[in-house]
């Protein structure tokens, strides 16, 4: 592999005011970040003062979702369980913030009370949905006044799909899950703008609600709740929840409540020049913006533009990320009667393992024995390169199940694990290559680098690939991105620091480790394996 690692706190100069403006408000302060992902949860503290920036991880929890009567449930109550278990290990903290997944929700009904437990997005209810929206409102009109990309499990898609259900019918309000979980730890409802955004029912010009769209679909407009930018407080912490937890009252802080949107305020870049990966599950693989891209070349190529923190635009494209890995060994392990953590193979490198983030962030919960994810992956990059390549965004791989025989169909012949592994590898470095020129392309955005944030960054041979499939230098991390975006954005709210989404990173830059992969130059067999794969 051709990495260095970039040593942390080279910044240099008076830690209290860096050069890109980052200023420490004077006393250090302590905030919880709780993050969801879809597989487990943690609460996890940040430190934060003048050049400082740490983080602990206090509780993790499984996230578990259960099939009821053939729909996929997720375990809301449980997660909530998990969170309420992290803030009483955590103490006395200066301020709390939420972030999880995108576009899942609860419904509750007049009294504030939860109508049954939230749908998982990978659940079938939404098949066929979107050509129902379709003969309503074009797909060129949908996306030219919400700007995100069509995902067959969007929130537009989901309450469609509900429509005229007891449920749907009984509710009062509509609350995603991080600000479910907000509401039940301060009473008060509301939907951060962020997340938000990856609905498709947010006006992306206004970047206010789209009344016009919600009749014309037949969502009631009162479902939805007022909208709060990150970085505003929701409220304290309940009395009676501060005096359970022996935590006091502390604001609870709307951050960037999409995960996404918390990873990439921890991007640690330099200026405005640069790509980000957000990969774990998915890989979230865009550019920073300051307008949205509304052309109907964006639209045809699936890109989406989701709200970020301090009025970005988050104008990036869901790749199907380290889901299919995470399948195949669910599958391996389960055939020798080994239980694995379904995360693990999102986060180790050949030689370690780490936590991970990107949608979600799950370090191993078990210890491998009879398969070693660090084996495999060794394996792999001992293998041809770009023998087998496949599709990773055909939808066959988005449901659980059997990965394997899905990717051995496509590739039209039996493989070893090893030959799998390396087949995902290639698929999603390739996938990386054709997503990162087209950002590059119908922005009109240079990018001189990309930053790898969220479990994907400690996969050696993912990163490595990456760069060469680029031809572009790879920054893989910090790891837990989310988690320090989710703190910075409480703790420039609580007044512990200032400064603007630059001088935030500048302190990740300085106090996070960094590794760098540089291309090897293989432009001409990458263009080749392109061609054979239909870019």
């Amino acid at each position: 592999m051709t990495a260095v690692e970039v040593a942390a706190g080279s910044g240099g100069g008076d830690p209290a005011v860096s050069a890109a403006g980052f200023e420490f408000g004077g006393v250090p302060a302590v905030f919880a970040a709780v993050d969801l992902g879809a597989s487990s949860g943690r609460v996890m503290l940040g430190r934060v003062g003048a050049g400082e920036l740490r983080l602990t991880e206090v509780y993790r929890f499984a996230n578990e979702p259960v099939r009821v009567g053939g729909t996929l449930h997720w375990d809301i109550l449980a997660l909530y369980r998990g969170v309420l278990e992290g803030l009483r290990r955590a103490g006395p903290v200066a301020g709390m913030g939420v972030d999880s997944w995108a576009v899942d929700y609860g419904l509750l009904d007049e009294s504030g009370a939860l109508l049954g437990n939230p749908i998982h997005y990978r659940d079938a209810r939404t098949d066929g949905t979107a050509a129902k929206v379709a003969a309503v409102v074009s797909e060129g009109e949908l996306y030219g006044r919400t700007g995100i990309q069509k995902l067959p499990f969007n929130t537009i898609y989901q309450l469609v799909a509900a429509s005229g259900t007891p449920q749907l019918e009984a509710a009062r309000h509509l609350l995603l899950i991080p600000d479910l979980i907000a509401y039940w730890l301060t009473g008060s409802p509301g939907a951060e703008y962020t997340n938000a955004s990856t609905t498709q029912l947010l006006d992306v010009h206004t970047g206010t609600w789209d009344m016009k769209l919600l009749d014309e679909l037949g969502i009631r407009r009162d479902l939805l709740p007022p909208l709060r930018q990150p970085g505003s407080v929701i409220g304290p912490l309940s009395p009676s929840l501060g005096a359970e937890l022996g935590t006091g009252t502390p604001n609870v802080i709307a951050v960037g409540s999409h995960d996404t949107a918390s990873a990439v305020v921890g991007v640690p870049a330099q200026d405005e020049n640069f790509a980000y990966i957000s990969c774990g599950t998915w890989s979230l693989v865009g550019v920073e913006l300051n307008a949205p891209v509304l052309s109907e070349e964006s639209r045809l190529a699936n890109f989406t533009n989701e709200g970020g923190v301090d009025g970005t635009i988050r104008y990036l494209r869901n790749v199907m990320g380290l889901w299919p890995l995470q399948e195949c060994m669910r599958a391996w392990s389960a055939s020798l009667d080994t239980r694995v953590a379904p995360d693990l193979v999102s986060i180790s490198p050949l030689s370690s393992g780490g936590s991970e983030q990107a949608d979600e962030v799950d370090p191993p919960a078990a210890t491998l024995s009879a398969i070693d994810i660090s084996d495999l992956l060794g394996q792999a990059a001992d293998l041809p390169a770009r023998e087998h390549v496949v599709d990773l965004d055909d939808p066959i791989y988005l449901s659980p199940g059997d990965m394997e025989s899905r990717i051995v169909r496509q590739v039209g012949q039996v493989l070893t694990p090893g030959e799998v592994v390396r087949c995902i590898m290639d698929s999603l470095a390739l996938a990386h290559r054709k997503t990162i020129r087209q950002a590059q392309q119908l922005s009109g955005k240079r990018i001189d680098i990309i930053h790898i944030v969220g479990g994907g960054a400690r996969n050696e041979l993912l990163c490595q690939l990456t760069a060469d499939a680029t031809g572009l230098p790879v920054l893989a991390g910090p790891v837990e991105a989310t988690a320090l975006g989710n703190v910075l954005v409480q703790a420039r709210a609580a007044g512990t620091i200032k400064g603007d989404l630059r001088a935030l990173r500048s302190l990740v830059r300085d106090t996070q480790q960094i590794v760098r992969y540089e291309p090897r130059g293989d432009e001409a067999a990458w263009q080749a394996v392109e061609r054979r794969w239909g870019g």
